[in-house]
C-alpha cells in the first residue's frame, strides 16, 4: 500500500496516548466532515464528554489547552493563580 498523501492522517487506533496534536487533528476531522462525530466515537473509544471536551478545551485555549498538564479547568488554574486553592475558609 503507498503512504498515505493526506496531509492531516486521522491517529492511528489504538494509539499509544492521545497527545493534544491527535486531539486536535480528530476535532478539526470531524468538524470538516472528514469523519462522523459517531465513527470517531466507535473507532476511537470516546465518549460524547470526552469529545466535546476537547473541542471546547481547543476553541477556548488552543492545542496548549489539550495538554494533559493543562487540562485543568480554568476555573483551577485561575484559584491556583491568586493563591486560592478553592477551599473554603
Amino acid at each position: 500500500m503507498p503512504p498515505s498523501t493526506d496531509p492531516d492522517p486521522l491517529p492511528t487506533f489504538p494509539s499509544t496516548r492521545w497527545v493534544a496534536r491527535r486531539k486536535a487533528l480528530l476535532v478539526a476531522a470531524v468538524r470538516s466532515g472528514k469523519i462522523t462525530l459517531e465513527e470517531a466515537r466507535r473507532r476511537y473509544a470516546l465518549s460524547i464528554e470526552e469529545f466535546v471536551l476537547w473541542q471546547r478545551t481547543l476553541e477556548r485555549e488552543g492545542l496548549a489547552g489539550l495538554r494533559a498538564t493543562g487540562a485543568r479547568s480554568s476555573s483551577s488554574r485561575r484559584a491556583s493563580r491568586s493563591g486560592n486553592d478553592g477551599a473554603e475558609d
